[in-house]
């Protein structure tokens, strides 16, 4: 996540999606100018921003108390709310002209016909640093899923002012995001509902462009540190059978030199990747020493990679959870910029990040030998020649980047599933009691927050904006002990704003909660015990039918999910209709996944498991000691948003067997009572009743020794755990 900038910034914290997969072009994707500091803001919107302003002083410097429930609190009859979020300047409109301009001269000094800037990083990370935010900044999309295409039009000569297409393609969870942050130049590919993939959009353009010029080769250029060596296989394959029987010539090309890195100091200072101090986890908080966790590894691959000696490591979460250290060079994920290659008896970490004398003589009991970052392609290259001359065989996962299979050049290596992500999926004892310690710090929190907010909102009156309610969250959570952080940026959301899935709000012009309308509050901590991820949607006066009923139905959709017991071997893919089931008998839906794993102090989203209509989930089957999210939801654009979200850990159903299958089932770990006031008893079952209130009574056992005594917390407690 990039330091705040008064815009839009958007956490992923549901089900990852597969950026490989796209969109055609929407008609109408553009969108009018949103007001913001340093950007063109239109004459109205700049009109009742003022006059927000106004109000807002006028509140503060007011003695007396009025109402502040019903949407018509207004100024001088001017008939607007000053909750109303169109009032607010919520977006930083990036006018990318000038950027895209720059970037296709630097497309023309490589002859390249089409550059594609993704989101990732080069370990293939979900969230990156400011240094890597590339396609945000080509964009000004700041969501964390995304790809952008830029091409450049080969007839026009013009070398000066190069012209072309541009495209940006994100899943279901970002369509509002994406149509308000992109500007003019940009057309938005919807994935999963527009025909064609950003892949299909680039080499038919390129091929357009080539049998335009006679066959001319046109060339799809991408920084191969930051493409996977799997995307790059199918793009290969889908080059060939878009251009099979014609004489159009396409290719795709690594560009070493990233252009947009090339063009960033023209328009904003480069931004640096932090190196930061590495933290050792002690074995009360992982359960399992590095020897173990590496002996385990070498035995996997022993069994499944017979000859394999070395395996190289790139994704930061997967070095971290093995070496039982932890960074902090991303925002929100304790994960720090490195390398690691596992050769034998020897391990080297590829790592700028300093650390101390305890954690440098830890690696000399281990057998760590750490080297500067950038030096890994230059042992790969060499290790890779060792290999090639004796009958050895590397191993990559196969998330590994592109440039990782050319540093190996002609050697033979052998692309597997990562023992590693595997491995970290499955909590062992300590892991698991440390999270269920995590959740129980997490949920005094939140029980104190709602408690403060509803009082703030209510009995005071006072304005409360979302940015500054959820920095008080922040304020409580730093009181418990081994408080990391936030484990991604807080979803504070009121009214409209929580139908943006994953808006979080501007420092800046953050729009008022509106006590009249639905609130959403998504968040997480990072706990040296654990990571939490808690979504809970509240009303703090009274809600029409329509929400009390669709808040009733994603409610009853996670309860079924928690409910559910499975044979072994099911998988996400297989349990995600479960909770969608309700919804879509009222012919309504949700564009996003229904759980993802979480870490143990590590990523809030960790793969491979997730609950979710991906096919690739199917491939996972769900595992004893697993923790994933479940979290179904509705969101009514311009309205309202609604998610239900705790976090579950897979036990064994004790008892069931069918034959060889035994069984699994769910626990809910998360200690955080549903809104009272928007749950419909009528729509309830008798068992769904009791499930809530057999679950209220575990909160309250659990929560209130934490809680002070005749506190509003406690009072607020007792109120929304009572028996329905």
């Amino acid at each position: 996540m990039s330091t705040r900038q008064n815009t839009l910034n958007m956490k992923n914290s549901l089900s990852s999606m597969n950026t490989f997969g796209g969109a055609t072009p929407a008609a109408g994707s553009a969108r009018p100018s949103r007001p913001c500091a340093n950007c063109t803001c239109s004459p109205g919107l700049l009109s009742r921003q003022n006059r927000r302003s106004s109000l807002f002083l006028r509140q503060v410097s007011s003695s007396r108390k009025r109402p502040v429930f019903k949407s018509s609190v207004t100024s001088s009859g001017s008939g607007e709310s000053i909750y109303s979020s169109d009032m607010i300047c919520q977006v930083k409109n990036v006018n990318t002209s000038e950027r895209l301009l720059h970037l296709r001269r630097k497309m023309n000094e490589k002859d390249l016909c089409c550059y594609i800037v993704p989101s990732e990083d080069e370990h293939q990370s979900e969230y990156v640093s400011q240094a890597d935010q590339r396609r945000s900044f080509i964009s000004g999309f700041t969501g964390s899923a995304g790809v952008a295409c830029i091409t450049r039009d080969l007839l026009n000569f013009n070398k000066d002012k190069p012209e072309g297409k541009s495209i940006l393609s994100t899943d279901g969870r970002y369509f509002n995001q994406a149509a308000q942050e992109l500007d003019f130049n940009w057309t938005l590919l919807r994935q999963g509902e527009d025909k064609m993939t950003w892949p299909e959009w680039c080499v038919c353009e390129a091929k357009e462009m080539s049998l335009a010029l006679g066959g001319k080769e046109a060339r799809i250029g991408i920084d191969p540190k930051l493409m996977s060596y799997d995307q790059v296989i199918r793009f290969q394959k889908l080059i060939k059978d878009k251009t099979d029987g014609s004489k159009a010539k396409v290719s795709l090309v690594p560009v070493v030199e990233n252009l947009i890195d090339a063009i960033w100091s023209r328009f904003e200072p480069l931004p640096i990747r932090d190196a930061n101090d590495l933290l050792l986890l002690s074995s009360h908080f992982t359960g399992e020493t590095f020897k173990e966790k590496r002996e385990r590894l070498m035995k996997y691959l022993n069994e499944k990679t017979p000859g394999c000696s070395t395996f190289c490591i790139a994704a930061l979460d997967e070095i971290s959870w093995l070496l039982n250290l932890r960074g902090s060079d991303i925002e929100y994920n304790p994960v720090f910029y490195a390398y690691l290659l596992v050769h034998n008896d020897e391990t080297i970490l590829f790592t700028d990040d300093p650390y101390d004398d305890k954690i440098k003589d830890y690696f000399k009991d281990n057998n760590v030998t750490v080297k500067a970052y950038e030096d890994v392609w230059s042992y790969l290259s060499s290790t890779a020649t060792k290999i090639k001359s004796s009958s050895d065989v590397m191993a990559i996962s196969s998330g590994s980047s592109w440039e990782i299979v050319r540093s190996l050049g002609s050697t033979p290596y052998k692309q597997i599933q990562s023992p590693l992500e595997l491995l970290k999926a499955v909590k062992n004892d300590v892991e698991i009691s440390n999270a269920r310690a995590a959740q129980v710090k997490d949920a005094v929190c939140l029980v104190q927050y709602f408690a403060w907010l509803e009082e703030q909102l209510t009995s005071k009156e006072a304005l409360i904006d979302e940015y500054r309610a959820a920095c008080k969250l922040v304020e409580i959570r730093k009181t418990q002990k081994n408080f990391m952080g936030n484990s991604f940026e807080t979803i504070s959301s009121t009214g409209p704003n929580a139908a943006i899935i994953h808006y979080a709000p501007p420092e800046e012009n953050s729009a008022m909660i509106d006590p009249s309308r639905i609130y959403l509050c998504d968040s997480g901590s990072q706990f040296l015990e654990g990571t939490t991820d808690i979504t809970r949607t509240l009303h703090f006066t009274k809600p029409s039918d329509e929400e009390v009923r669709n808040y009733t139905l994603v409610l009853k959709g996670n309860l079924a999910l928690e409910r559910l017991v499975i044979p072994q071997g099911t998988s996400g893919y297989n349990i995600d209709v479960i909770a969608r089931q309700f919804l879509w008998q009222h012919g309504l839906d949700y564009r996003h996944g229904t759980g993802h794993g979480v870490g143990s102090y590590l990523n809030v989203h960790e793969g491979p498991i997730g609950i979710g209509f991906r096919p690739h989930l199917g491939n996972f089957a769900l595992e004893k000691g697993n923790i994933i999210t479940n979290e179904p939801g509705f969101y009514k654009d311009g309205e309202y948003g609604i998610r239900i979200e705790n976090d579950m850990l897979v036990q064994k159903a004790e008892g069931l067997k069918f034959g060889e299958h035994e069984f699994l089932q769910f626990e809910n770990i998360t200690l955080v009572p549903y809104c009272r006031k928007l749950i419909d008893r009528k729509l309830l079952t008798h068992e769904e009743k009791a499930q809530i209130n057999s679950y209220y009574k575990r909160i309250w056992h659990t929560v209130v020794p934490f809680i002070q005594p005749q506190s509003i917390s406690y009072k607020w407690l007792k109120r929304e755990t009572a028996p329905l």
